[in-house]
């Protein structure tokens, strides 16, 4: 039986719900967090303690390239994380999923993940505090990039076991 191309509206619910929708809430995470006129120094609040207390002579200067350092590899994490989200929205795996990796779906969740960084620094020139920066777009690429080949080396090690 040919599988139809048309979906009932329960199975687009399920579908949104299933794919979307994890996507839809992680990329309002960002957005939100994008807005945050504090967040050095809500970062520097965590991280300074316990610098302070593991390393009692640790210089300012130190300190804060540690939560500049910090804040680098979250934004890594954070669109490393929406890459794989977008993946898993495009190709719309299933359990014992066979299809072999597509380069295709790559370069779009890529591509999708890249603009999505560059309307967050563009949104970030409109809060009071914050600044837009290229080289934040260029990091989050980055950290997509490395979730996607990341996506591609467990799919990888899955077929060899």
């Amino acid at each position: 039986m040919a599988k139809s191309c048309f979906h009932s509206p329960v199975q687009k619910l399920g579908i949104f719900l299933k794919y979307w929708l994890v996507l839809v809430l992680w990329m309002s995470l960002i957005f939100v967090g994008s807005s945050d006129t504090q967040s050095f120094p809500r970062s520097s609040r965590i991280v300074e303690p316990i610098l302070r207390w593991l390393f009692p002579k640790v210089s300012d200067q130190t300190v804060h390239n540690v939560v500049f350092v910090a804040r680098k590899g979250a934004h890594l994490t954070e669109y490393a994380i929406l890459a794989m989200l977008i993946w898993r929205a495009v190709r719309m795996p299933t359990r014992g999923d066979r299809r072999p990796w597509l380069w295709k779906h790559f370069w779009i969740a890529l591509g999708i993940a890249a603009f999505y960084a560059s309307t967050d620094e563009i949104h970030q020139l409109y809060v009071p505090g914050r600044e837009g920066r290229v080289h934040d777009v260029i990091i989050d690429t980055c950290g997509s990039a490395a979730g996607l080949l990341f996506i591609r080396q467990v799919g990888r090690w899955r077929k060899r076991w």
